[in-house]
């Protein structure tokens, strides 16, 4: 049965272009983690006025790209990502999930 999930991150301010373009050549490896993850239907949004990301996948199963933190080329694109992105220690993305409260097919 597949699953939605959303939510939110957060971009520095000026950095807009340069994660359009990192995601736009997203690496083969991360698209493939976040794949065999269950996720497929991933889009994120931009908020230019505020710099808040949100996110929306649908998932396959229980996991999502949400639970690939122990993964060696998440924890790279986490890296390639922090200078742009708010983070945690760890350097993943500062992430908020977001209660759905509607929904139409």
């Amino acid at each position: 049965m597949a699953r939605r999930e959303a939510f939110r991150m957060y971009l520095k301010k000026g950095f807009e272009k340069k994660y359009e373009w990192r995601h736009r050549n997203i690496w083969p490896e991360v698209k493939a983690k976040i794949e065999a993850s269950g996720v497929y239907d991933y889009s994120i949004f931009l908020d230019e006025k505020t710099g808040v990301l949100f996110a929306v996948q649908k998932c396959k199963g229980e996991e999502g790209s949400q639970n690939l933190g122990a993964d060696e080329i998440i924890k790279k694109w986490w890296h390639y990502m922090a200078d742009i992105m708010e983070t945690n220690e760890d350097e993943s993305p500062v992430s908020e999930p977001l209660k759905e409260v509607f929904y139409m097919e």
